[in-house]
């Protein structure tokens, strides 16, 4: 589903070619190959609805100056159903100017397309995979996982509305030393439950959520692993504890609003035998190498600084000979676009990544990394440390306590990813317009609450195609229906860009414009062609405000 701002925007470019070949006709505009031709919304409201720089791209092909190419393609230019005037301004914009009223032509769409409106569809079914958080099952999701989880599904999200056919992944790091790590804490804690004093390796876990793991399994099993074989212990703690542990970040992520179509073994890649076969891949294009007892594979070759070990000395493979694995396993699966979240620490590891890639035969640009930076939160105007209940960083599960899931998943999302986050406890849980959230879901409300008494009156919505939208005329009318008309484009810019904040900031900028229409006219009044106009715009505002809140899985409200 196209816009009415983009549908303006092609008819404004066909104008434009159209103008540019005519130019070119009568020997005005001397030129072999047209440029390519954009329009955009300026940022400016005074620099008109839309705006080219077509004539500065003339200007150096044509030999001309930008302003003289600019009032040649504006004599030539055929004027549209909708466009008032053209300028031409600066060093050689033109700009266009619309008559007031195609801003009404967003109103009924918008209620005939109900939860579909925003959806666009530069996606065209192309198969994506998102996959994020990610963690280690091996303790409480933190504060990074918990950014990573609002961004992936947000993302995830807005690009199933642009078209695209997402699945969401969460790749389980059960394999390797950290597993090695949890057998030994877990032996450790299980075997000091039963009075031994063992301690916990210095490299090992030492949150209380082991030894609640360990308490768990006693309580299955009791004492008949104390004399069994170390091996067999370690075995069937870690089997016990990556199921518990992966339960715990089930519930809590489900809680978060976040689910999963695959959770994908990192173990199950070597138990398939995909690592060695993809290692044997690799030595059969010539992108690995022996050197002093390891297996090296030749990063330098596509631009990277070093190489990269992935097999060690003593014949194990590396954390990366497996995620070279599970990327090839992706591609097999038929993704087009695959796209990772990862945390500020993996910066490094984009470029080999993306050499693997390459190596691998695919696309390298085919791979996208979208790194996230820290989040520091604060309560009292303090930083927050620790939490009390699991002697760890503060967990996701602390924070949804804390301030809900709506408050959180907004915060996490309205900066850029690769901004610093400080998240405010405080700000998160208040009542007011300073809490984004509340003051998004309170324009909501409003709408639903003027529904509400519309009904208690014994009236009813008017039918979309038979309103007198030139009624709306006011400063906070006409901006409001002009806001709901660029819904479909953040969605698409959005979604090209991986960027949920774009929905988050467009929210609010709503929400605000809502308030202000609010608080300056009634809705409901006894001139009925005005309430009725009235009527469709705020009950577009409410389903694209609904619209945008769902992309970030965040509650819409009826009553506050």
């Amino acid at each position: 589903m196209s816009g009415v701002v983009e549908e303006i925007r092609a008819e404004l470019e066909k104008a434009l070619a159209n103008s540019l070949q005519a130019s070119r006709d009568c020997g005005l505009i001397k030129i072999e190959q047209p440029p390519e031709i954009t329009v955009e919304v300026p940022r400016e409201k005074d620099h008109g609805d839309f705006a080219t720089n077509l004539a500065m791209l003339l200007a150096k092909p044509a030999r001309m100056a930008p302003r003289r190419a600019a009032e040649i393609l504006a004599h030539n230019f055929s004027a549209g159903t909708w466009v008032e005037r053209v300028e031409i301004a600066g060093p050689g914009f033109i700009n266009f100017y619309l008559k007031p009223g195609w801003v009404y032509l967003a109103l009924p769409r918008i209620i005939s397309q109900g939860d579909r409106y925003g959806s666009v569809d530069i996606g065209r079914g192309e198969k994506v995979q998102v996959e994020f958080v990610s963690a280690n099952p091996t303790g409480l999701l933190h504060m990074g996982n918990a950014r990573g989880a609002a961004l992936g599904d947000s993302i995830a999200a807005i690009l199933k509305f642009a078209g695209y056919d997402v699945s969401r992944e969460f790749y389980i790091n059960d394999a390797g030393n950290q597993i090695e790590n949890l057998a030994l804490s877990l032996e450790a804690r299980y075997l000091q439950l039963a009075g031994q004093d063992i301690p916990v390796p210095e490299d090992g876990y030492h949150g209380e959520d082991i030894i609640a793991t360990c308490v768990s399994f006693r309580e299955k099993y009791g004492d008949s692993y104390i004399e069994a074989e170390a091996i067999d212990r370690r075995s069937a703690l870690v089997a016990f504890a990556l199921e518990d542990k992966l339960n715990s970040i089930k519930k809590v992520l489900k809680d978060f609003g976040v689910n999963y179509d695959v959770w994908f073994s990192e173990q199950s890649l070597h138990d398939s035998g995909a690592v060695q076969d993809t290692l044997e891949f690799l030595k059969e294009k010539g992108s690995v190498y022996d050197s002093e007892g390891a297996l090296w594979f030749k990063a330098t070759d596509f631009g990277v600084e070093k190489d990269e070990v992935l097999v060690r000395s003593n014949g194990l493979s590396t954390y990366f000979a497996a995620d070279i694995a599970y990327h090839r396993n992706k591609f097999q699966r038929g993704f087009g676009w695959v796209i990772d979240i990862w945390g500020a620490d993996h910066h490094g590891h984009v470029p080999r990544m993306k050499a693997a890639v390459q190596a691998l035969g695919y696309d390298p640009a085919a791979l996208e990394v979208v790194i996230m930076q820290l989040v520091r939160l604060y309560k009292g105007g303090e930083i927050v440390r620790m939490s009390k209940r699991s002697g760890q960083f503060v967990t996701l599960e602390d924070l949804i306590e804390e301030v809900g899931r709506d408050a959180a998943r907004y915060f996490f999302v309205m900066r850029g990813s690769d901004s610093h986050l400080d998240f405010d406890l405080d700000l998160a849980k208040s009542e007011s317009n300073e809490n984004p959230v509340y003051y998004i879901q309170y324009a909501h409300a409003r709408i639903c609450s003027i529904m509400r008494q519309l009904d208690e009156q014994g009236g009813r919505m008017p039918d979309p195609g038979n309103v007198d939208y030139s009624l709306l005329q006011e400063e906070y009318e006409l901006a409001l229906a002009r806001k709901l008309a660029d819904f479909p484009g953040e969605v698409a810019s959005a979604a090209a860009g991986l960027a949920p904040q774009r929905i988050a900031r467009y929210l609010h900028e709503l929400a605000g414009l809502l308030h202000s229409f609010y608080n300056s006219h009634r809705v409901i009044i006894p001139e009925q062609a005005l309430s009725a106009a009235r009527l469709v715009l705020v009950e577009a505002t409410r389903i694209t405000l609904k619209n945008g809140l769902g992309l970030l899985s965040i509650n819409a409200p009826e009553r506050m």
